[in-house]
């Protein structure tokens, strides 16, 4: 049986997939930044929405990634969870 490890190694190997993969990857990781911020400064959704002056169901709809964020709003984001935005392009 192929392992989900092994499946992926193969698919890598294809350059029109490995490109989109890491597209998604940048995507999600950008995410799970966000989440962690937001869980270690102990702010629920809400809490962080009143921060900012928005609405819960906008933070949830940043944090699931139904939209993407302008520079300014992960600026705003991290701010109100204690952090700094860092932008890099490698």
């Amino acid at each position: 049986m192929t392992t989900l490890a092994e499946l992926l190694a193969k698919q890598l190997k294809d350059p029109e997939f490995a490109a989109a993969y890491a597209e998604a990857d940048a995507e999600y990781s950008v995410i799970e930044q966000m989440l962690r911020a937001r869980a270690a400064a102990g702010l629920t959704q809400e809490a962080l929405a009143e921060r900012l002056g928005t609405t819960q169901s906008a933070i949830a709809r940043l944090e699931s990634g139904r939209v993407s964020p302008s520079v300014e709003t992960l600026r705003k984001y991290a701010a109100a969870t204690g952090k700094r935005l860092r932008v890099e392009m490698v």
